[in-house]
């Protein structure tokens, strides 16, 4: 029999309000939950511009603590539309201590788990590193009531390792809020070639793991303050894979959209049986996998 979970997710174009950011946010899954979602996946750092364009210590006074406000808001959401959501936030951990994080908040409104961002991009109009400390929670999945989540971050979606990790510990789904774009320099075909391979490499975490994949990214053009560059067109294309790599959904490249996509969740079983990668895994030959390089 199958089981069929109903995953809404969310691709926005955030302004400079905060307030609006998450009004909006608020009214979409109301809207999605009423429409038979029960689990809600949002981009990364929704609740503001993409803030690592520039580096400044100013900008540090939008993290909030864990919890705090922020959390409050989206438990009573949660709450309030008996859903799973999957929400990014820019965590205050101490002082000049600060995480990329994912927050889980189950239907009953607790925080089911977190997820710290493990890899941290250092690269022009995306200074990270400026900002966030590497996650040390290590890959491990979310418990909630629609199933094991492993819920990895934007620059994690590059790293065939953190996927099989979670697949590894038993995640059911691979979840991925993201913030990547285009900057103006860049040809159409360098900007294509990009987002290609975006989306071709976590449709192959998907096939390597026998697992569906859920990928919600950003949309529009977020200018660079510091006028340094042309700001950052996110070029949006959020969509869900099935195990097989299979697309379920595809989001445009340049609108809003929230949507409604079933997976069966049942699927991945057969899948492994057919395609039984983690049988014949040598586990005993990869040692090297856990050095630098191999010289």
């Amino acid at each position: 029999m199958n089981k069929i979970l109903k995953v809404g997710f969310i691709q926005q174009q955030n302004s400079s309000s905060i307030e609006d950011n998450r009004n909006r946010l608020a009214t979409k899954i109301a809207k999605l939950a009423k429409d038979g979602a029960q689990l809600i996946v949002n981009q990364e750092l929704h609740d503001s511009l993409y803030f690592c364009q520039t580096e400044s210590t100013d900008l540090c006074d939008l993290a909030v603590a864990i919890p705090s406000e922020a959390t409050d808001f989206y438990a009573q959401i949660a709450r309030e539309n008996n859903v799973v959501i999957v929400t990014s936030l820019f965590e205050r951990r101490a002082p000049g201590l600060y995480h990329n994080t994912a927050v889980v908040f189950e239907k009953d409104g607790t925080i089911a788990g977190k997820y710290r961002k493990m890899h941290i991009p250092d690269d022009p109009a995306y200074y990270e590193k400026f900002y966030f400390t590497p996650g040390d929670l290590g890959f491990e999945p979310i418990n909630t009531s629609v199933g094991r989540l492993g819920v990895l971050v934007c620059w994690d979606q590059w790293y065939p390792e953190a996927a099989r990790l979670m697949a590894l510990r038993g995640a059911e789904l691979l979840i991925y809020p993201t913030a990547i774009g285009t900057e103006s320099t860049d040809t159409p075909d360098e900007q294509a070639r990009q987002r290609e391979a975006w989306i071709t490499v976590q449709r192959g975490h998907a096939i390597a793991n026998g697992l569906p994949v859920v990928s919600v990214n950003r949309v529009g053009l977020e200018p660079d303050p510091s006028g340094a560059t042309n700001g950052i067109t996110f070029w949006g294309s959020s969509f869900v894979a099935g195990p097989q790599g299979e697309f379920l959904y595809q989001a445009p490249t340049d609108s809003e959209v929230e949507a409604i996509v079933d997976i069966d969740m049942t699927r991945s079983e057969h899948v492994r049986r057919w395609w039984p990668f983690l049988r014949d895994r040598r586990i005993d030959a990869y040692d090297g996998i856990t050095r630098r390089f191999l010289d």
